[in-house]
């Protein structure tokens, strides 16, 4: 555990807890982490929101969960944006960096002049926690609702995991003197202890009704709740995004009653999990008459990670079920002429 002191802040996230009560909490700073990400997408402005909100999400919940792999964050919807999706990958070591990697996909002809989270419509939000590449995501879902993606979580973590929350966010870009313009996100994000670990709950979809904090927390424990956030409500955008205030003052102006008590901090980088490997894995579905419709005029199969933009060139007669077995059913070399000799 570290006393309160000034150190890096960028691509970090800072676990805290407040003696006071019975609340938990992160700070998350993302800078380089972002922006590596942004840059590899020609987005427009509403799609870069959304895919940096997202990502500030992922890694201010990532760590707050016993996670042995992976967390995923997905949004659905009807409208203009239709896929957001960003993924936390726990440390694989105790001083190991997390990482995080983020993408959208999208009609730039549907895009309008309206709000960011107008332009995905209707449809879902969802949290799936995966322990292993072997083993059943758990999965959780919610409406679209509030005019967030933070919103939605927090409707999530009610709904589902009757654990109120609050998330505070800020994200655009920042040009310091010197410095060429690039993305900054910074964000807060406050809870009530948990009871249980979180995949150990059955999940929901949020169709019964929306509970809030109130319907959770009663006397005094709801009292903390509702102190904890009025204090919330006083933070400025430029204190959550910094750089020029650090995590450990911000969380002392903003909760020095509440007595917070930081904890090791968290470095988090840019990571993709795409490999030549994985993408075959994932073209096993196909036969062998679906390779032959995705093979180019020179005789390869192309594939592009949506995530980092890696582009992968691959022989179609290793790929697909077909590519697997022979006629005997015997495992066919990936490497071979597909005969199996």
């Amino acid at each position: 555990m570290n006393t309160i002191n000034q150190i890096a802040w960028d691509d970090t996230v800072l676990p805290f807890q407040f003696d006071r009560s019975d609340i938990r909490g992160r700070i998350a700073r993302l800078d380089g982490v972002l922006d590596h990400i942004l840059s590899r997408h020609n987005y427009p402005a509403q799609v870069s929101t959304l895919v940096a909100e997202l990502a500030l999400l992922a890694a201010l919940i990532g760590p707050t969960i016993k996670l042995r792999w992976k967390l995923s964050l997905q949004v659905r919807g009807n409208g203009a944006v239709r896929t957001i999706a960003a993924d936390y990958y726990a440390p694989e070591g105790e001083d190991e960096s997390a990482r995080i990697r983020a993408w959208a996909s999208f009609d730039e002809d549907r895009l309008d002049d309206g709000p960011a989270f107008g332009q995905i419509g209707d449809g879902y939000f969802a949290i799936l926690i995966h322990q292993g590449q072997d083993m059943q995501p758990y999965q959780g879902i919610t409406p679209l609702t509030g005019g967030s993606l933070s919103a939605c979580a927090q409707t999530y973590f009610a709904q589902s995991e009757q654990l109120p929350s609050r998330f505070s966010l800020a994200y655009g870009r920042s040009q310091l003197s010197g410095q060429p313009e690039h993305w900054r996100a910074g964000g807060i994000m406050l809870q009530t202890l948990p009871t249980q670990p979180m995949e150990e709950s059955d999940g929901g979809s949020g169709e019964q009704g929306l509970i809030e904090a109130a319907d959770i927390l009663q006397g005094e424990e709801s009292e903390d709740w509702n102190r904890a956030n009025l204090l919330l409500d006083t933070v400025e955008q430029l204190e959550l995004i910094g750089p020029n205030v650090g995590p450990t003052d911000l969380l002392l102006r903003l909760f020095h009653e509440e007595t917070p008590r930081v904890y090791d901090p968290q470095r988090i980088e840019f990571g993709c999990s795409c490999t030549a490997d994985r993408v075959r894995d994932t073209l096993a579905i196909y036969s062998a008459k679906d390779i032959a419709h995705m093979t180019t005029k020179e005789g390869i199969v192309t594939a592009d990670c949506q995530f980092c933009g890696a582009h992968y060139e691959l022989d179609p007669n290793s790929l697909g079920f077909e590519a697997t077995v022979d006629a005997n059913g015997d495992p066919i070399d990936p490497g071979s002429d597909g005969t199996g000799t």
